[in-house]
């Protein structure tokens, strides 16, 4: 007897399946079906609170639960079927569901977002975020439904706390609270998003501000800079001087210069910035992918004393930058401003210092401000604002101050 219900089954599935295959019924219409009979189902026999039109316009529907810990909880949303679809996965649990938790909704969560992003060093960024702050937290082995709002807000709290982290430094941790209960709403393995209405109480890690005697080269240093740069170009004809000379005069992304081809100079005055190179922090390899940080070309005033650097550079290849038939990496640029420093004795100014001074030079002689974020790359000009400091000297600054008063 058991044989046949199971050959049975067998057979249904086996039916069910071809029909879906030759397009004789429609998944989709399937699910909704299923769906609609939930819904039904719910408002009939199983939800036991009432369901509440707007009161006014722009208003929500809402209705309450009771939550995993028998507590009522209200739910609102913007239309009634909206409503609906929250409260199915609360009556329709499945019992795996019960026992899902944090640490496994993260793990899934991870593989759909290897579906939706290009760099691999962003998901290695999780998986380090997330062994340190949550795998000993309270969060870890938690089933996702019982993790509510308060619980959330206490949690976070004490990790910003503990740890001192500054407001930018909580703003990455909890792109994976955030990216995590998004998923599950969409999922429906949860009705809302805890972390919606979590706040952070406890006070940020204070963070000592920029100034340009960090941010950037100043008048005097980037003239010696440059008087290094000549000269050891001179002696050994490695173009990654040049690279690093004219990225004052280009402000590009380390990533960007390195990545530039001849044809991307085409044009008399501009350069055109379409690429750049990326490091795959798993791997540690460097390669170059045809498109920049913002997936977005952009055009490069090419001022005459650009034009002159790239007239010394001998065309030995696709790219502009090569050294003994190959192209030169963002970290041999990086080298030869650490071998600088250390060279001077003083602190190593990163790469990223190259594109401020860039930035912080061109605001100083009056450039307008829009005209350097267009430069730059960025799409918010709160963003350019971030890499403008004062990149003259002291002397400089005051015999300014005195002229304008």
């Amino acid at each position: 007897m058991a044989g046949r219900y199971n050959d049975q089954k067998l057979n249904q599935s086996n039916i069910l399946s071809a029909l879906t295959d030759h397009d004789i019924i429609c998944t989709d219409n399937v699910l909704e079906a299923i769906m609609n009979a939930r819904k039904e189902k719910l408002l009939s026999k199983m939800h036991p609170y009432k369901i509440t039109e707007p009161r006014s316009e722009g208003g929500r529907w809402q209705t309450y639960y009771r939550d995993a810990n028998g507590e009522r909880k209200i739910i609102r949303a913007q239309t009634k079927d909206a409503l609906l679809e929250k409260l199915i996965p609360i009556y329709f649990q499945e019992s795996h569901l019960d026992k899902f938790i944090f640490s496994d909704l993260f793990l899934e969560w991870l593989e759909y977002k290897k579906t939706v992003t290009d760099s691999p060093n962003t998901i290695k960024r999780h998986k380090q975020h997330y062994n340190r702050y949550f795998e000993q937290s309270e969060l870890h082995n938690m089933p996702v439904r019982r993790i509510d709002t308060l619980l959330l807000e206490s949690e976070c709290n004490r990790l910003v706390k503990e740890y001192r982290m500054s407001r930018k430094e909580w703003n990455n941790v909890k792109t994976i609270l955030i990216g995590c209960f998004e998923y599950a709403v969409r999922k429906k393995y949860i009705a809302d998003n805890p972390m919606d209405d979590v706040k952070i109480l406890v006070k940020y890690r204070q963070v000592v501000k920029k100034t340009g005697k960090t941010e950037t080269y100043n008048t005097e240093e980037l003239e010696n800079l440059n008087q290094y740069l000549d000269k050891m170009y001179a002696e050994t004809e490695d173009t990654v001087f040049l690279a690093v000379k004219i990225n004052f005069l280009l402000g590009l992304r380390v990533g960007e210069l390195v990545a530039l081809k001849w044809e991307d100079c085409n044009e008399q005055s501009h350069l055109h910035v379409v690429r750049e190179e990326v490091r795959n922090q798993e791997t540690n390899l460097y390669d170059v992918v045809e498109h920049t940080k913002t997936n977005c070309d952009r055009y490069v005033v090419l001022v005459p004393k650009a034009i002159s650097i790239l007239k010394k550079i001998p065309k030995q290849g696709n790219y502009i930058f090569m050294r003994d038939g190959e192209r030169i990496t963002s970290r041999q640029i990086a080298y030869v401003l650490e071998k600088y420093a250390q060279r001077q004795g003083t602190a190593t100014k990163s790469t990223h210092k190259m594109r401020k001074t860039y930035a912080s030079n061109l605001n100083a002689n009056g450039v307008p401000l829009d005209c350097i974020r267009e430069m730059l790359g960025h799409s918010s000009l709160s963003t350019t604002l971030g890499y403008v400091y004062n990149p003259l000297t002291e002397s400089e600054t005051y015999n300014l101050i005195t002229k304008a008063l």
